[in-house]
């Protein structure tokens, strides 16, 4: 049996187990944050020399050159072509599904022109160089590589390099036939955070990009946070979450293996089930007892749900919803007779998924969206990774003679109201008066 945590909205000190239930401390150690420094400075001192270097320390390759850990993409299209055929058809399945999604989301460039003949309005441009990190050795996650490749290249990025290590000399086909249907241009053999190093600053031999984006370790997270500013990312990830809302009417199996589904990311995953249904709860509860033994990584699962998983009693789903608002949640399950409408009053959540029949499995492989979403309460102020996190704007101002005299004295007010005269002059001197 697992001791999950059971919650409920009406006890006085409701609030407070909530907050230390998504309590979360995501922050780099000392130490690891001054080895993450020192590979960051190696890297950007010494170029492929440290990358060499730190590959060969940290991942067991055999590499003298940068040519070794360079895998051409015949490689990857090999390794399409030598994949059992049905998954194969999965990949391009899933792939085309993502792509058609995210076609939707380009942003295209817009102009207006007022009375006076002053044009107004925005050009978008799409970044020229984007860095994937994949994470690699035995773990595969080609899902991952379809996610943050493809709208990248539906968004128009000219070239994309994916680095994924290859701990010992192992490289995973699955990776590599992703790779090849989503479009990678370029693709290196190297990890960790001299990985981020080496698609940050640049080296003789990988070019620096524009934005790195993919999950990793917290040596990977801890890089990609150091080196922001310099170049774009796409989000510092924390643990997998699930939040399911049940009116429960749900088989309570359906539920309980939905929870698995995050629980079995790692032992810091978390997964919290919320209904005004008592007794549903318990039948999730004994649901839970009974499909754990089945379950491969039950050992990760249970550590996962005993530390960081609830199920959560609410007087009725307005609550409900008024909790999950809080929680702000990676991934929101809508089991419920209604979940349109429902979904309309939710305001924080990265992916929202709708009805008894949509498993949140869905999203991670298939279903189009994107499977990178906020984590850690963020989605308060976040997005899931798309096609705009790849494309840029830039604003349009042609402003007429005749918009100069108005403009021009409304600005000039401005910034002489700022001790600017600069600007003041600057503008003043189009004036016709």
């Amino acid at each position: 049996m697992i001791e999950i945590k059971q919650l409920n909205s009406s006890d006085k000190e409701f609030s407070q187990q909530l907050e230390a239930l998504l309590a979360w401390d995501a922050v780099s150690d000392a130490a690891i944050t001054d080895t993450v420094k020192d590979i960051l400075a190696q890297v950007k001192l010494k170029g492929d020399e440290a990358v060499i270097d730190y590959s060969r320390r940290f991942d067991r390759v055999q590499a003298e050159t940068m040519a070794d850990l360079e895998i051409p993409f015949l490689r990857a299209q090999a390794a399409l072509d030598s994949i059992p055929k049905e998954q194969r058809l999965a990949l391009e399945k899933a792939a085309d599904r993502v792509r058609s999604y995210h076609e939707h989301q380009k942003q295209d460039s817009w102009t207006y022109t007022e009375a006076d003949g002053t044009v107004l309005g925005q050009q978008v441009t799409c970044l020229e160089r984007a860095g994937l990190y994949v994470p690699g050795g035995k773990a595969a996650y080609p899902s991952s590589v379809l996610m943050n490749a493809i709208p990248a290249k539906v968004a128009g990025v000219e070239e994309l390099i994916m680095v994924v290590p290859t701990p010992d000399g192992e490289v995973n086909d699955l990776v590599l036939a992703a790779a090849a249907i989503a479009g990678v241009d370029r693709i290196f053999a190297i990890g960790g955070a001299q990985a981020v190093a080496a698609l940050a600053y640049g080296t003789e031999t990988i070019p620096q990009v524009d934005k790195i984006v993919g999950p990793g370790n917290i040596y990977v997270a801890t890089a990609k946070g150091m080196v922001f500013g310099t170049v774009g990312i796409d989000m510092i990830a924390g643990p997998s979450e699930i939040l399911v809302i049940c009116d429960g009417n749900t088989d309570p199996e359906w539920i309980a293996m939905d929870l698995f589904s995050q629980a079995e990311h790692d032992e810091d995953a978390q997964s919290i089930l919320i209904s005004p249904d008592a007794e549903f709860l318990q039948q999730v509860k004994e649901a839970i007892d009974r499909l754990l033994p089945t379950m491969e990584r039950k050992a990760i699962i249970k550590t996962s749900l005993a530390d960081r998983g609830a199920l959560v009693l609410v007087k009725d789903l307005d609550e409900a919803v008024e909790v999950a608002n809080y929680i702000a949640p990676e991934h929101l399950e809508l089991s419920v007779e209604d979940p349109m409408t429902l979904s309309k009053k939710i305001r924080h959540a990265g992916a929202i998924f709708m009805g008894r029949y949509t498993a949140e499995a869905l999203g991670d492989y298939c279903a189009g969206p994107n499977h990178v979403l906020p984590t850690s309460r963020t989605a308060r102020f976040s997005s899931p990774l798309g096609v705009y996190d790849f494309q840029k704007r830039s604003s349009l101002i042609q402003v007429s003679e005749q918009g100069a005299q108005t403009l021009g004295q409304i600005a000039s007010v401005l910034a002489r109201g700022e001790s600017l005269t600069a600007h003041a002059r600057s503008a003043e001197y189009r004036l016709k008066d």
